[in-house]
């Protein structure tokens, strides 16, 4: 807080005009903190895709940095909206960037390619399995190149989930699919979670109390109204307009 201001009591909007002003890093750090859940939800969008959360979060958070400082309020756009598209570039970029595992340079594959005709015609000709230093003869390549090229070509050619693997062990061997991760079923109640929250704290005290009784106490609209001293008319109104605020909010976080 700086000359008797309280960042946290203003609204958003004058935040951000107060920031296009000042420029002030305290200010932007208040900006980003009431919409770094736009970074949370869309970095877990790209969960077991090769690069760990936390990397991905904080090339999010990243993102959201620059929405921030590119954000023009006389454009009329909703921050949410702007920011959306803004970090889903940044971690895409950052995929093309450190996604080598599914970017192999140019003449790796090329080579992969000539490897496999390879292996099918001298299989033909030699009546066996070729060897690496068969096919670097054939390929007038070092045996260097070719174990390179095959290495490389194990990175992003895809594997059956039927795979076997030995457990060198008395137990039966395991599948690929018996290892891999599933999804983590509590993962959308975790977030579902989250966005209510978030949108509870933009209510009204008595929204907020409403939408405890109605669906969390599965109390009557009679009920409410008379313990508020309105008419049942009055609540389902509200409850309407609660409503439309919760869409609202999911519309912003959803446009991917």
């Amino acid at each position: 807080m700086t000359n008797g201001l309280n960042y946290k009591e203003m609204g958003s909007r004058d935040l951000f005009v107060l920031y296009e002003e000042t420029k002030s890093r305290e200010i932007r750090n208040e900006i980003f903190k009431r919409y770094q859940y736009i970074a949370e939800i869309l970095s877990k969008k790209f969960i077991n895709k090769g690069i760990d959360y936390e990397d991905i979060f904080q090339v999010a958070s990243l993102g959201l940095i620059y929405a921030i400082e590119r954000y023009d309020l006389s454009r009329g756009f909703e921050f949410s909206s702007f920011a959306t598209p803004t970090i889903i570039g940044e971690i895409k970029k950052y995929f093309r960037d450190k996604g080598w595992s599914v970017r192999v340079p140019r003449r790796i594959q090329e080579m992969s390619k000539k490897i496999n005709m390879a292996k099918n015609k001298l299989q033909q000709d030699l009546q066996r399995a070729p060897q690496i230093s068969d096919i670097a003869r054939y390929l007038s390549v070092t045996e260097e190149e070719v174990i390179e090229a095959m290495e490389a070509s194990q990175v992003y050619t895809p594997k059956s989930l039927d795979i076997t693997y030995d457990t060198n062990t008395d137990d039966k061997d395991i599948q690929l699919i018996d290892i891999i991760g599933d999804n983590d079923k509590y993962f959308d109640v975790i977030e579902n979670k989250d966005f209510i929250n978030r949108c509870m704290d933009k209510l009204s005290p008595v929204e907020v109390r409403i939408i405890h009784e109605r669906f969390f106490d599965n109390k009557t609209q009679v009920s409410v109204a008379d313990e508020l001293g309105v008419s049942q008319m009055t609540v389902s109104r509200m409850e309407k307009k609660i409503i439309k605020k919760f869409k609202k909010e999911l519309d912003k976080i959803s446009e991917i």
